[in-house]
């Protein structure tokens, strides 16, 4: 009697992967940007859209109108490359996988995610959210970026750079990276940090569980569309995936435990864990991250009007420290060091084109890719630039690269009269 169960047990577990897989099968190819898909597969740790490392292209300036010249960046950057919140997935898929070893049901595959899963809990060290080697180092060589392409603006004599930070560690190591590289170039520099509980109330923001509800019914809907091909993964790292059932339970579980701890070895420089999931997974879990960033910070039809009041005082900051720069003459830099939220939300707000564009969910899905608009240390640098006349045009870059002010007319090029940006500073609303 027991043979039989065993069978029928079996019979089962295979039908149900079986089907499963059959599902996915029909959804492959069906992305709803096929851009993205092939991005995917370029690097696959792409698909953590904010867990990505900051991706170092060539810089291109569009000379400014005749007459203009540097003089002043406002910025305002993430943190660099960190470590994930997996303590608890991590040691769910190594019980998992180790039992399974136990029973001789793994793979040669199955084996080696379970090696580098060790291998990723090991760095992770029970440290949630700290600063990686790769997130000083992404620092350091923006601020050496920054430095050598407005070498004018931190040159002035008699000026001060002013650089604060959130209150959380690796925004403060992020800003000690940063101010160090510039103090290593100019020992010279007056460089003054700053920290505290006031700066955190505007520099560390999020959305409000009202936010969050819209977000999480709309990601609902979505995540309720796809079926992973769950008899690829288990036929992958099991010799017998019927028999592994035993240990991993719930399958589409077993591969999200899979995914987190994957989305941040390109951050620990460890081979990526993601290449072990079938594509399918991996898309699905990238356009519902990729979703709950975009509908809960920027700009979206869901939500906007709930999220960019609150980035209102990290602008009222921007302006304020602007126009004291700007008029006093000795301040050449307000560094600000926070986060993926706040810097979406100020993208947003400001009305960059792209990243801050007004789109619903479904459009968000075809147009809006994280891995581009908030790696690891996403930055926003606003430079400023004088003439002899004192005019003021202002030019904003969004990770290095110039962009433009959704529905704003600049004056040449992408450069943008300061007073008329302040007179149309909320950018969402155009």
């Amino acid at each position: 009697m027991k043979f039989f169960k065993s069978l029928l047990t079996i019979a089962v577990s295979t039908a149900l992967l079986f089907s499963i897989s059959a599902n996915s099968q029909n959804r492959k190819q069906q992305y709803q940007n096929p851009e993205f898909a092939r991005l995917l597969h370029e690097d696959i740790t792409r698909a953590g859209c904010n867990t990505h490392r900051y991706e170092f292209g060539p810089i291109q300036d569009t000379p400014a109108p005749k007459g203009y010249k540097p003089y002043y960046i406002s910025h305002y950057g993430r943190h660099g490359s960190r470590s994930n919140w997996g303590g608890a997935q991590y040691k769910s898929l190594i019980k998992i996988l180790a039992a399974a070893k136990d029973d001789d049901l793994l793979t040669a595959s199955g084996d080696s995610l379970l090696q580098e899963v060790i291998v990723v809990n090991q760095i992770h060290n029970g440290m949630d959210g700290r600063l990686t080697k790769i997130g000083a180092d992404e620092h350091a060589l923006l601020a050496d970026r920054m430095y050598h392409r407005y070498k004018k603006v931190f040159n002035r004599k008699g000026t001060t750079i002013r650089a604060i930070s959130s209150t959380v560690p690796r925004c403060i190591v992020s800003m000690t990276a940063a101010t160090s590289r510039l103090k290593a170039i100019n020992p010279d520099f007056d460089i003054r940090w700053d920290c505290g509980e006031t700066y955190q109330k505007y520099m560390a923001t999020g959305p409000t569980d009202k936010i969050w509800k819209i977000v999480n019914k709309t990601t609902s809907a979505i995540d309720a569309e796809y079926v992973p091909d769950t008899a690829q993964v288990m036929n992958r790292l099991f010799t017998n995936p019927a028999a592994a059932m035993k240990h991993v339970k719930d399958v589409v579980t077993f591969e999200k435990y899979i995914f987190e701890a994957g989305v941040v070895t390109d951050a620990f420089e460890v081979r990526p864990i993601l290449r072990f999931l079938p594509f399918d997974a991996v898309y699905k879990w990238f356009e519902l991250i990729n979703l709950n960033l975009y509908l809960g910070q920027c700009n979206s039809v869901e939500a906007g009007t709930l999220r960019m009041p609150i980035a209102e005082p990290l602008v009222n900051d921007i302006v304020t420290r602007a126009d004291e720069a700007l008029s006093s003459g000795t301040i050449a830099a307000d560094l600000r060091f926070g986060h993926d939220y706040d810097a979406l939300a100020l993208c947003s707000y400001l009305g960059f084109e792209g990243v801050g564009d007004h789109l619903t969910a479904e459009q968000a899905r075809r147009q809006w890719f994280g891995p581009w608009n908030v790696p690891f240390a996403v930055n926003i640098q606003m430079i400023f630039y004088k003439n002899k006349a004192g005019d003021v045009l202002v030019k904003f870059l969004h990770n290095e690269k110039e962009t433009r002010l959704r529905g704003l007319e600049p004056v040449e090029g992408p450069y943008y009269s300061w007073q008329t940006v302040k007179d149309n500073i909320k950018g969402y609303l155009r």
